[in-house]
């Protein structure tokens, strides 16, 4: 009979050792990186998938190892949501939908933009962001609107970064944003895309150091002179004009928290093989700084 307990007693204790060994492997395998650690979290902006569906977009940001993404107005949904395109518009039945299809997928939606909505939408879009429960909206207000957006993003208690598109009607350099939230509250600030500021002759880094307090996202890129005209397209990071790992040392000096969107507007039928070299080297250059 003793004999007996001891093996059942044998038995339990491995089950036990293996047990505490697949957590550690667990542990190991979902070590964060030194840029996590930092606070600087990459996503997907998911126009960088325009050619694919709202659902295949939160599966190649899976594919990349990513948990966040950025969706833009207007992305068919796809597979399971009929002609319904991502927005305010959204049923709550498939509000709900893709909020469990994102998350089956481990990925959180933590922003949509670029939104540029007339006045009148503006209660719309923020109901829509707190229902989804998104940290923040990336958009290019209406100069007039400010007044408008800075309550509703008190109320709802939601951030609103403002983006840079490269041309001169938009918040194209920090000087004009600054003018327009530079006494208003901290919920306001910028979603800084790198790669246009230089396609409007602006240096990225002496940029971000201007907008320093003010950060809550970017867009962020390396890009380089392709064609005869050399228009200045995106390349995997670290290989184009833009200084990545001089924008990565300014924003460890600001202590800058938070999310790296990509957006990889190039090679736009395949270009998970390109994004996967980006993060590799995000990720080697904040090994190096951090």
């Amino acid at each position: 009979m003793s004999m007996k307990i001891n093996k059942w007693l044998l038995i339990a204790l491995v089950g036990s050792l293996l047990a505490c060994t697949g957590s550690k492997t667990k542990t190991e395998t979902t070590t964060e990186t030194k840029a996590e650690q930092q606070g600087w979290k990459l996503s997907m902006q998911s126009y960088t998938f325009h050619l694919f569906s709202v659902v295949e977009s939160l599966d190649k940001t899976k594919e990349l190892g990513l948990q966040y993404i950025e969706i833009y107005p207007g992305q068919k949904m796809g597979e399971g949501f009929g002609d319904a395109v991502f927005g305010y518009n959204l049923t709550g039945e498939q509000r709900q939908q893709l909020k469990e299809l994102a998350k089956s997928k481990e990925v959180t939606i933590i922003s949509s933009g670029v939104w540029t909505p007339a006045r009148d939408e503006w209660e719309q879009v923020f109901a829509f962001a707190k229902e989804m429960e998104m940290e923040f909206i990336s958009a290019e207000p209406a100069r007039e609107d400010w007044d408008l957006v800075e309550e509703l993003a008190k109320r709802e208690g939601i951030k609103v970064a403002c983006h840079n598109h490269p041309n001169e009607a938009s918040y194209w350099k920090p000087e004009i944003l600054l003018e327009c939230i530079g006494e208003r509250d901290p919920l306001l600030g910028s979603s800084a895309d790198v790669g246009h500021f230089m396609r409007m002759g602006i240096e990225p880094i002496p940029a971000l150091q201007e907008l320093e307090g003010r950060l809550i996202a970017l867009h962020f890129k390396d890009i380089a002179p392709k064609g005869e005209e050399e228009t200045l397209e995106d390349v995997v990071w670290g290989t184009g004009v833009l200084n990545v790992k001089g924008m990565l040392e300014e924003l460890k000096r600001q202590d800058f928290k938070g999310y790296f969107t990509i957006e990889y507007e190039a090679d736009w039928d395949n270009n998970l093989p390109h994004i996967k070299q980006s993060v590799e080297y995000f990720n080697q250059v904040a090994e190096e700084l951090l």
